[in-house]
């Protein structure tokens, strides 16, 4: 499974945490920074993940900052994107089996590295379940219009 990353400055040294993390357990990764600690803005790094999945360049998309809750707002926007902001297992699982989720939103303000890495292999190790679920991501994806 290919996985594509982005970060702000708040999330900068999960993200190289996770990254190292999901490349050692086989998975390609593509990082679309920050590459260094700068300050930078958010919504930048959201829309360009974001614009990525919704093209179909990596089944699934992380994005870190320091909440979650910025990335996941403006990750939202992008058409396409279904983002959700997980600080547990059980919510990183239904993201993926009832919402059809495609990009995890972490806060490395709010997580640990060990809960965050439980978090990641409890989403990436879901499916989407379909059955009456898919009806329901249909009207989500049909708000977009």
């Amino acid at each position: 499974m290919k996985i594509i990353m982005g970060c702000d400055h708040g999330g900068f040294e999960l993200k190289e945490t996770l990254k190292k993390y999901l490349m050692e357990k086989g998975y390609e990764v593509e990082d679309y920074g920050i590459h260094q600690y700068e300050r930078v803005d958010y919504p930048d790094y959201a829309q360009k993940v974001g614009e990525a999945i919704a093209a179909g360049k990596a089944e699934q998309g992380i994005l870190v900052c320091g909440t979650g809750i910025g990335m996941s707002i403006a990750a939202n926007k992008v058409h396409g994107v279904r983002a959700a902001l997980c600080n547990d297992c059980y919510s990183a699982e239904k993201a993926r089996e009832h919402n059809n989720a495609n990009i995890l939103c972490l806060g490395a303000r709010v997580l640990g590295s060990g809960l965050a890495q439980q978090i990641v292999d409890a989403y990436l190790g879901a499916s989407f379940l379909g059955s009456y679920h898919t009806q329901r991501v249909e009207k989500i994806m049909a708000l977009e219009k």
